[in-house]
């Protein structure tokens, strides 16, 4: 079958007024600190943020003056709203739910790449799949509608003629959080499993289900960003230099670990234990580990070919042109 191939500070005077409306800017603490809110998701895809949370480089690069919180998401679209609200400052999310609200005016830039890789299609132990003929009427999961691995599984079908009910296809689908997959596919709830690591890792211990497409076979397995680092423009505009250390720090948790890979291995399973209350076996983590790769480079064409396909898809209205919104400065 053919593949598809294809993130001294300026504190603004109103912030403390401002942050309670979605400023999308630093806002103070009661003790009169600057507060900078990183979000993220409890998956392998983003362990720079766990990492960075887990070493203190956030605070070390935005020193002592600034109060450090951390917000964990189950998907893109509460991500996103947490960002344009002003409820997180900058972090880490699928390409994704990125573009698809910068194509609706979110005022949303991606400074820096975080992972490549990590989204595996299991299907449930005794579903048959031969063939890529075989996902038609099928019902799949996914974190959510349009989100990254979303639209990579229904790329990678799409060339085969086979598309989501949403489209007029036969395929039903469902979203939800990535922690509930295995009990879903066990309960015949779910018959595929579009899962972001660790999850697909977790699923084949517990369930036996088969990896169907891998995440080098899935639509831009390889080569897509998995996750990238986000901010505002507003951000971007009157805090340039809190960017620059969010950034800097951002590239000390990637270079730490493909240099200490167990160490950044436990740091991972210890965050997503605090955030998801499951403790993932290190084994899991260390096949999980193989399927994704950590770099803070943002590849602009397998961005715009992505979204693309999402348009193909229907999840974008209009042909999106996203040069305005990758900003490669602070990476630089």
């Amino acid at each position: 079958m053919k593949k598809a191939i294809l993130a001294v500070t300026f504190l603004f005077t109103f912030a403390m007024l401002l942050s309670g409306c979605g400023s999308g800017g630093a806002s103070k603490t009661s003790a009169g600190k600057e507060k900078i809110v990183i979000g993220y998701f409890p998956n392998i895809n983003h362990v720079p943020a766990m990492v960075a949370k887990d070493k203190g480089f956030y605070q070390q690069q935005l020193g002592d003056g600034t109060t450090i919180e951390y917000k964990t998401f189950a998907e893109g679209g509460s991500f996103m709203t947490a960002l344009k609200t002003g409820e997180i400052d900058a972090g880490l999310v699928g390409p994704a739910p990125a573009m698809n609200n910068y194509t609706t005016g979110a005022d949303v830039k991606i400074i820096a790449g975080a992972s490549t890789g990590g989204t595996v299609v299991l299907a449930r132990k005794g579903v048959s799949i031969d063939s890529v003929e075989d996902f038609a009427g099928k019902t799949f999961i996914t974190p959510g509608v349009g989100c990254t691995h979303d639209v990579q599984y229904e790329t990678y079908l799409e060339e085969a003629g086979i598309t989501s009910e949403r489209i007029g296809g036969t395929m039903k689908h469902l979203t939800g959080q990535p922690a509930q997959y295995a009990a879903m596919l066990k309960s015949g709830k779910i018959d595929i499993a579009v899962a972001p690591e660790p999850w697909a890792a977790v699923i084949e211990k517990q369930t036996g289900a088969e990896v169907v497409i891998g995440w080098d076979e899935v639509a831009y397995g390889e080569t897509l960003p998995a996750s990238v680092m986000v901010t505002s423009g507003k951000m971007i505009k009157e805090n340039p230099e809190t960017v620059q250390k969010i950034i800097d720090a951002h590239k000390q948790a990637v270079k730490f670990i493909n240099e200490h890979p167990e160490e950044a291995q436990q740091i991972t399973i210890k965050d997503i234990k605090e955030t998801t209350k499951q403790e993932l076996e290190s084994d899991v983590v260390k096949l999980a580990w193989e399927r994704i790769g950590f770099t803070y480079e943002v590849d602009e064409k397998t961005i715009q070919e992505f979204s693309d396909s999402s348009y193909a898809l229907k999840f974008l209205k209009d042909k999106p042109d996203f040069k305005a919104l990758i900003d490669k400065t602070f990476i630089n």
